[in-house]
């Protein structure tokens, strides 16, 4: 008769307590427990200091880097009884999220705390599901501006004491100036304390590293309207003359019809507008703009950070050439969707893009050339999706009459990739 099997224990799991401003006082029974028994507490230096003496586990900081030391940490103590601190709620832009990453939701044991923006909400009387909620921890400011409507209420995370300094200039910057800003320091502590004022006027020395910025948008009467929508003013972008313009270009982002979390391609940027919308679309969405032109591609990446999506990744660099280096990488990399906005009668690009798409991807290609516009036809015939003219006058001035002027036609074909994954074929065959 054999031996039974040891019975394999898997490691306890892996409490996550959030803890606000006001520390120990304002955790729960349980959450106290839990701490109380961890043999290790692992968080940032600031909230180990927040504990008392009865809780005698060891204590570990994260180093910084955060993110790679994860791992590593994790792994040293998993037999253990581990406790990870965090800010407020854990799953709200904290390391619940890397935790559940690394670990799965099965393994974490997750205590939350009121967020910040939970208490926020609570002093200003702001419903919390009007409130849009922006972080600037570890992010560029400027991300800020495409939330930027009039009447809407924002709320900012800072990254430290001299955040709202930064988002003042950057409202004031985009014509937000008179936007009321209120600064809301050390919120659920006996410390909190408040700071009031307008953008375009600010002068508040910098206070508590721990803030939440409040913005009541307010645009200035010449600020340039901005939707929510494809479609921004042609003036909303700095451009040489390569430049999709406003009306095709939202016809094509409505044949891209991006999605939450999609990543586009888009191949010869000029000046960045069609992935810059791309991502306006959706905070999640992703977008690598291809510029073989170094200056084009150093104005996208401006252009870009103008219009809150300093995300957009440039790639400068000619195409087909350049794609070798988007393709090949992991399945996040595959696009959702390719647009063509130049360079189509290069060698090898429209079979390259086509390949590279993910199975059920939208492949979109516009042209005014005749050359160009023979190959899109030809590959309609040989593959099906929509071959469309866009055509736009504008009114001008004729002498003391007003009359209509015709701006240079666009063909555009716009296709979806089959699922399997088939390869484009070759004009002209039907096999």
């Amino acid at each position: 008769m054999s031996a039974a099997l040891p019975e394999v224990v898997p490691p306890p799991p892996v409490s996550v307590v959030g803890i606000g401003a006001d520390g120990w006082s304002g955790l729960s029974g349980g959450a106290r427990e839990v701490l109380r028994e961890a043999e290790v507490v692992i968080g940032g230096v600031r909230q180990l200091d927040l504990l008392p003496p009865e809780c005698a586990g060891v204590r570990v900081a994260w180093p910084s880097p955060l993110r790679p030391a994860v791992t590593r940490l994790l792994a040293e103590h998993r037999e253990r009884r581990i406790a990870v601190l965090a800010s407020g709620d854990p799953m709200f832009y904290g390391i619940g999220r890397a935790l559940a990453e690394e670990l799965g939701p099965e393994a974490l044991r997750v205590l939350p705390h009121p967020s910040s923006v939970s208490y926020a909400c609570a002093r200003l009387g702001w419903p919390l599901e009007d409130t849009e909620v922006v972080t600037l921890v570890g992010r560029p400011a400027s991300r800020l501006a495409v939330s930027l409507h009039e009447g809407r209420r924002l709320l900012a995370l800072s990254a430290d004491a001299s955040t709202p300094a930064t988002v003042a200039a950057l409202l004031t910057a985009q014509g937000f100036g008179p936007s009321r800003m209120r600064v809301l320091e050390q919120l659920g502590s006996e410390a909190e304390a408040y700071v009031d004022g307008v953008a375009e006027t600010w002068a508040h020395a910098p206070g508590d590293r721990l803030n939440v910025i409040a913005i009541n948008c307010r645009a200035s009467a010449d600020a340039l309207r901005l939707g929510a929508v494809p479609g921004l003013p042609d003036e909303a972008y700095e451009h040489d003359g390569q430049l999709t313009k406003r009306h095709i270009r939202a016809a094509t982002l409505g044949a891209l019809a991006p999605a939450p979390g999609e990543l586009l391609w888009d191949v010869g940027g000029g000046s960045g507008s069609i992935a810059i919308e791309w991502m306006r679309t959706h905070v999640s969405c992703r977008a690598v703009s291809v510029e073989k032109d170094p200056a084009r591609a150093e104005r996208i990446a401006r252009n870009a950070d103008r219009l809150g999506v300093p995300g957009l990744r440039v790639v400068t660099g000619p195409a087909p050439a350049s794609l070798s280096e988007l393709s090949g990488l992991s399945g996040l990399d595959v696009p959702d969707a390719v647009f063509i906005g130049g360079g189509l009668t290069a060698p090898g690009l429209l079979d390259a893009c086509w390949e590279a798409l993910r199975p059920g991807g939208r492949l979109v290609a516009n042209t005014v050339t005749l050359e160009s516009e023979a190959l899109l036809a030809e590959r309609y015939r040989a593959y099906g999706g929509e071959l469309t003219r866009l055509a736009v006058a504008h009114a001008v001035p004729v002498g003391g009459f007003t009359g209509w002027r015709q701006a240079m036609p666009v063909t555009q074909w716009s296709a979806r990739k089959p699922s399997p994954p088939a390869s484009l074929p070759v004009p002209g065959d039907r096999t």
